[in-house]
């Protein structure tokens, strides 16, 4: 009884305080605070938009909106991944210094805060542009250095490891002087994080393998890389031609002894972003102006 009596009285006083103009509703959404992880999370997840977006998603495990956000809720949210065309936890997190120095790593407090104050706030949090100088989500502190276009096809295995690794790389800042390795990046490749078996080249045999696809997403960096004048501090060729781009532009990865890694050369942080889309795999290069 005294639990229900309390409530009433906060109630109370927290509509005269809005009333009175004391809380600003639209700038701090209290009520949303008490929601659950599940319930904030829902509120920044478009099943649709996600599903079309992330079709290597749809193949790994389905189309069900609760598959989706299952997805999203567990792995896509750490991965970068798009969940709407107004919000992407690590754009948000690029984009907003403080949020980055308060939760670092705990992607939940940055949709919260969005959820609860960020949006009221006008703070941008909209998907991380992949190649358009232009473009006015690009986060306004970086320019476009360069960007490379490869193609894939969908609906297969192969897509849904290109899709993971293109997330894992997907937003990564790199400061001056820091070495970035590709390998170390994206999630380790296990069944738990979602790989799937698809070709790989062995000993200039074609096998399957755990991960096959994820050395695209690698050599399309490697290609940007090379169309900017970034140079590799380490890169190997596959053992056999790649369908996806010239000779001498490609660069694979096995296990943890190689791998593709390159320096900042550069006074000012790296941006790397990379969307896997409908087939097309872009990954371009920003530097902070």
């Amino acid at each position: 009884m005294k639990t229900r009596v309390i409530t009433r009285i906060v109630s109370a006083l927290l509509g005269l305080a809005v009333a009175a103009g004391v809380i600003n509703a639209g700038t701090i959404n209290i009520y949303a605070a008490e929601k659950s992880d599940e319930q904030v999370v829902k509120e920044v997840f478009d099943a649709k938009y996600y599903a079309g977006h992330n079709p290597d998603v749809v193949v790994a495990v389905g189309d069900s909106e609760a598959a989706l956000f299952d997805h999203y809720f567990n792995h896509g949210l750490a991965e970068g991944r798009n969940a709407s065309a107004t919000f992407n936890a690590k754009a948000y997190r690029l984009r907003n210094a403080d949020l980055d120095a308060a939760y670092g790593d705990d992607w939940i407090k940055y949709v919260r805060h969005y959820v609860t104050c960020g949006k009221a706030e006008g703070r941008d949090a909209t998907p991380l542009p992949a190649a358009s100088q232009n473009d006015p989500n690009a986060p306004k502190e970086y320019e476009l250095l360069g960007s490379y276009t490869t193609k894939y096809r969908t609906g297969i295995p192969r897509a849904v490891n290109v899709g993971i690794a293109a997330a894992g790389i997907n937003g990564v800042v790199v400061q001056p002087g820091a070495e970035f390795s590709y390998t170390n990046t994206i999630p380790a490749r296990t069944v738990e994080n979602g790989y799937q078996e698809a070709t790989i080249f062995v000993n200039k045999e074609k096998v399957q393998g755990l991960g096959g696809g994820i050395c695209q997403v690698s050599s399309t960096l490697y290609a940007c890389m090379k169309t900017v004048g970034l140079p590799a501090t380490e890169r190997h060729p596959h053992s056999l031609p790649v369908d996806y781009l010239p000779e001498g532009w490609d660069a694979t990865i096995s296990g943890q002894s190689v791998d593709l890694k390159f320096v900042n050369i550069y006074s000012t942080p790296l941006m790397i972003a990379c969307q896997a889309d409908n087939g097309r795999l872009t990954v371009s290069l920003y530097l902070q102006k």
